[in-house]
């Protein structure tokens, strides 16, 4: 037979155990407290601890899960609707041990496990709110710091943007400036050649008038 891994075995074998404890636990969440040897109830505890766990969540893969260890709709039933709900502001140690008188007969250690459906104190439950304040404050400072770094990513494309038109609005002017320089060197190369031909012109008939003249 192997040896446990955690402890000595609480039964013959590992099936035995699990179902040992199956039973255990569906006592528990049926009668809010049972007495039992201190071995079995320090073994107890982390399973019915992380069946209250899964019955918090309380969607349909927790419920299946938790109906694998207590078989009992009824107790099913009672863990998710009245457990789950007094646990809600608790984070963990849903259960208490509490030892108690040894057992008559062997001397075994005995001790009660029980829920622990007490409310969290006023001191507990206003850290608690304030630990709430303080995690919704910072989700919206997450927020806030986006949405500015957002803004500014949007402000510093618009200044590139306008950046670029007044570059390109100084690139068409510069444009525009060439072209009415090269009018203005057109038209003057044209009076230039009008002067030249109406010079060349003149001078034809100064030579046609001496030879007349003649």
């Amino acid at each position: 037979m192997p040896k446990p891994s955690k402890g000595p075995r609480l039964a013959s074998s590992p099936a035995h155990e699990r179902l040992m404890l199956a039973n255990m636990a569906t006592s528990l969440f049926a009668n809010g407290h049972i007495t039992t040897t201190l071995p079995k109830a320090k073994r107890l505890r982390p399973l019915a601890e992380r069946l209250i766990t899964f019955a918090k969540r309380g969607d349909l893969p927790a419920r299946r899960r938790v109906m694998r260890v207590i078989r009992d709709k009824s107790v099913v039933h009672i863990l998710f609707t009245q457990i789950a709900e007094q646990m809600q502001q608790r984070e963990g140690g849903y259960t208490r041990i509490t030892k108690i008188a040894p057992r008559r007969g062997d001397n075994s250690p005995q001790a009660v496990i029980e829920l622990v459906t007490e409310p969290l104190s006023a001191k507990k439950a206003v850290v608690k709110e304030a630990e709430s304040a303080a995690k919704v404050a910072a989700k919206d400072d997450n927020a806030e710091v986006a949405a500015a770094t957002d803004a500014a990513v949007a402000e510093g494309a618009a200044k590139d943007a306008v950046d670029q038109a007044v570059e390109a609005n100084e690139s068409d002017q510069d444009v525009s400036q060439a072209d009415q320089a090269a009018e203005d060197l057109e038209q003057t190369a044209e009076k230039a050649d009008q002067a030249e031909a109406q010079a060349e012109e003149d001078a034809d008939v100064a030579e046609d008038a001496e030879k007349t003249a003649e």
